[in-house]
């Protein structure tokens, strides 16, 4: 593991808490190019664990850098693929794929925070799965992608990751977020407004909320997440996509009914 030099600074770090190579590999299989190691540990390098560690550079430049690089590749891909949209909505759309909670999902989706090296009190308190830390780590890997190639093999790893949600973010509703969008639908097949059971538990330090989302008699959602607002959002999005699959099957199970009495006049 080589020592983390960057922009002419240098530090020496302690082994991070995974071993970065299946994370390099990752990230040079989705590129297609090599990565700059030690930029690599700088971007996984929290503030906290380089107070506790003499000063050593952190990976805030990294993410000031990534976050204007993924508000780039987001935004071009939405002007692109979306003509018709005015600039209030297309802000609205790139807010839905640019923010904190989305951020962190995709870094989950690869356990990046397994590998973040952090101080003693985030280690002690979860901090590898607060979406704070996730998604500053997620812009900071950015940054580093970029620096590494260059701006088309940037883009190529934030489509990779992010093109999913950029296609959900245009299924939502107006108000761009699984609780506005449910209760569209609900109200769209005469379901009445949702209601939203959540439970908690663990320290103070450690809390996890667990988010029931009922329409009518029926749970139709449930999602966890490490603040009351997350887990709603994610029992919002599975009830979302069950309301939303049983409306398409409704909606073909009438256009067949409606083929057949037109095929028997």
């Amino acid at each position: 593991m080589g020592t983390p030099l960057s922009d002419g600074e240098a530090g020496v770090l302690a082994v991070p808490q995974r071993p970065v190579d299946a994370l390099l590999g990752h990230l040079q299989e989705v590129v297609g190019r090599d990565i700059d190691e030690p930029l690599l540990l700088r971007s996984l390098t929290h503030r906290s664990f380089a107070y506790e560690n003499g000063g050593v550079p952190n990976n805030e430049r990294l993410e000031f850098l990534g976050d204007s690089v993924l508000g780039l590749v987001v935004t071009e891909t939405l002007y692109r693929g979306h003509p018709d949209l005015a600039e209030g909505q297309l802000a609205k759309l790139r807010a839905a794929v640019v923010n904190m909670r989305a951020l962190a999902d995709v870094a989950r989706s690869f356990d990046l925070g397994g590998y973040v090296m952090l101080g003693k009190g985030e280690e002690a308190t979860g901090g590898r799965d607060k979406a704070s830390i996730l998604a500053d780590t997620m812009e900071a890997l950015i940054g580093t992608v970029f620096l590494s190639t260059d701006i088309e093999h940037a883009a190529q790893f934030i489509h990779h990751h992010f093109d999913a949600l950029i296609e959900e973010a245009a299924t939502l509703g107006a108000g761009l977020d699984w609780k506005t969008s449910l209760q569209e639908v609900a109200a769209a097949v005469g379901q009445g407004a949702p209601e939203y059971r959540v439970g908690e538990q663990g320290p103070d330090h450690e809390k996890e909320f667990h988010a029931r989302v009922v329409l009518g008699h029926e749970v139709l959602g449930e999602g966890r997440g490490r603040s009351k607002k997350e887990a709603e959002q994610k029992a919002a999005k599975e009830a979302w996509h069950t309301l939303d699959a049983r409306r398409s099957a409704r909606a073909e199970a009438d256009a067949e009914s409606a083929s057949d009495r037109h095929g028997r006049v």
